[in-house]
């Protein structure tokens, strides 16, 4: 197990969290409404759904809020989403998956290729990505939960697979079937997580500078702001003087 690894895992660049918080509560309450469809309300017994209305609290999400988005499952709100996942390539060579909750999909997929063609990049088809990244469990502590030492002891006790620690906090890496398992563990020893997920982990980064840089976060953005989107996941690397130069 690595327990000090600089590589960060990049779902989305710095920041980019930072938008408007009525359509990141859309995203978050459309999350929290498929997953209460598509198992049991009762978050302790529907791992999906746990880890949604952790993603919500973890942005500040009312409990009201939280709450209207489960009940929605139970009078058929939700019944025309459908999961989609698009996969692409961005400027400098990158690979991104980009992960959808729609009840349009023609609209969705106009909208992502769209995306993909006034920034730099190709949408391409489905597998022709993905194979490079390994689909993992994903559960995030900021960096005062404790030290690199004690996160990577913690997660060894609970069964992880794999830390990184940096500034900005703590990634551990789990087996998808084993994440609820490990959350509950580390939820014991650490106490409750910035986040709890599914996620896409890069086999191999690729290092991105200059113009090429500039316009894969345009991309990334651009795929971001859109309704439909919820996450983009990609295997770049930019340079922390890069990012500094691009703001």
């Amino acid at each position: 197990m690595a327990g000090h690894s600089k590589f960060k895992n990049i779902m989305h660049r710095k920041g980019a969290q930072d938008k408007k918080r009525s359509a990141m509560f859309s995203k978050l309450s459309r999350e929290i409404t498929v997953a209460a469809k598509m198992g049991t309300p009762d978050p302790d017994m529907n791992p999906r759904l746990r880890a949604a209305v952790l993603a919500a609290k973890a942005q500040s999400m009312p409990k009201d809020n939280i709450q209207r988005a489960i009940d929605k499952s139970a009078v058929g709100d939700a019944d025309n989403y459908e999961e989609l996942r698009y996969e692409g390539f961005g400027p400098g060579g990158v690979s991104l998956i980009v992960e959808a909750l729609t009840d349009n999909r023609n609209r969705t997929a106009t909208n992502v290729r769209t995306a993909f063609a006034k920034n730099g990049g190709n949408l391409g088809a489905s597998g022709s990505v993905s194979h490079g990244f390994d689909r993992m469990g994903l559960i995030t502590y900021p960096a005062k939960a404790g030290t690199p030492d004690d996160i990577l002891e913690a997660a060894i006790e609970a069964g992880a697979d794999d830390v990184e620690s940096d500034e900005e906090g703590h990634q551990i890496w789990t087996a998808q079937e084993s994440l609820h398992g490990v959350a509950k563990s580390l939820e014991a020893a650490l106490g409750e997580a910035e986040s709890t997920k599914l996620a896409w982990r890069p086999q191999t980064p690729v290092e991105v500078d200059g113009d090429a840089a500039g316009q894969l976060l345009k991309l990334i953005d651009a795929l971001e702001e859109d309704d439909d989107v919820q996450t983009v996941w990609g295997n770049y690397e930019v340079p922390d003087e890069v990012m500094e130069r691009l703001g």
